[in-house]
């Protein structure tokens, strides 16, 4: 089938408007995370490790009590302190082992936030489940920990010794770019961000743009419980990207795929217009669905990057 073009959204406006202790609440929810200690384990994986790229799997607690995995790895032969990417995970894929970052002179962490393989053992929603788990209450909806969980890598690569904790970036797409937004909001030290196809951005926008999966969850949900709709648009304003995304200061750049029926461009168009970094840019990627011009885009995520967290 031949994908017909389509003009990109020029303006949007979106349904969730920021609650007004939305900081309030988020303050909190990091102050607690900050009384549980990182208690990192990190350990080599020699089956894993290359000629050019030493491979570690790591632990470290979060909020809680849940334990997190991920993969971290570090080029073998790298001079002085390196900078480091936080990659971050779609919603059903598991984090990948992120060797050609770290070939490309990078200490990078590939964080499994909790109910990923690996880290499912004291939280596992399943998929799908993930996205309506606990909806109804912001103090138990899933993301509150899954973010946390993401945010926490920033605190593993600030306690590396090889990581120069003034050039971390942060990185993903789908719900990796979702996560790259609450990531690079809430985490001063991000000094560039990369979001691709941003999920979790527009959330009841979204279920009247597309009927896909994982927002259909969404739509499944409120079909059964109708009379929780006004709870469940209360929690998710509390984690909508789109109401964390003034509080963005670095340099960003955002892909969008204008045939996207996962994410719809709309809601990216939206988080775009409310990042309040002065420096950042959009790409959108026309006759691209869910891909978001992935393969074209890869190598500007690349340049900017080097841009940005070189020496």
């Amino acid at each position: 089938m031949t994908k017909v073009p389509r003009a990109a959204p020029q303006s949007y406006s979106t349904k969730l408007k920021k609650p007004a202790d939305f900081d309030d609440f988020w303050s909190g929810v990091l102050g607690q995370a900050a009384r549980v200690p990182l208690s990192s384990r990190t350990a080599i994986d020699p089956l894993r490790t290359t000629d050019d790229v030493a491979v570690y799997q790591v632990l470290y607690d979060s909020i809680d009590g849940v334990t997190v995995a991920a993969w971290y790895c570090l080029p073998k032969e790298a001079p002085g302190r390196l900078p480091a990417i936080l990659s971050v995970p779609g919603y059903m894929s598991d984090p990948p082992i992120p060797l050609e970052w770290a070939r490309r002179g990078y200490a990078v962490l590939s964080v499994a936030p909790r109910g990923k393989v690996r880290s499912n053992r004291q939280f596992n929603p399943g998929y799908p489940g993930l996205l309506t788990y606990g909806i109804v209450d912001r103090n138990v909806y899933s993301y509150r920990g899954f973010y946390v969980d993401a945010w926490r890598g920033v605190d593993y690569l600030l306690s590396r010794e090889e990581v120069d904790p003034s050039r971390i970036g942060v990185t993903g797409s789908s719900q990796g770019g979702g996560l790259t937004i609450t990531t690079s909001a809430m985490r001063s030290e991000i000094k560039a961000a990369a979001a691709g196809a941003p999920y979790l951005c527009g959330f009841m926008d979204a279920i009247e743009l597309t009927h896909t999966y994982p927002y259909q969850e969404i739509i499944d949900y409120l079909r059964e419980h109708p009379e929780s709709r006004e709870q469940v648009e209360e929690t998710l304003a509390y984690f909508d990207g789109i109401n964390f995304a003034d509080r963005i200061q670095c340099p960003i750049i955002v892909n969008v795929g204008l045939q996207d029926n996962v994410c719809p461009p709309e809601t990216g168009f939206a988080l775009f217009d409310a990042i309040g970094s002065d420096a950042k840019r959009l790409y959108p990627y026309d006759g691209h669905g869910h891909d978001a011009g992935r393969k074209e885009h890869g190598s500007i995520i690349e340049e900017f990057f080097k841009e940005h967290l070189s020496p």
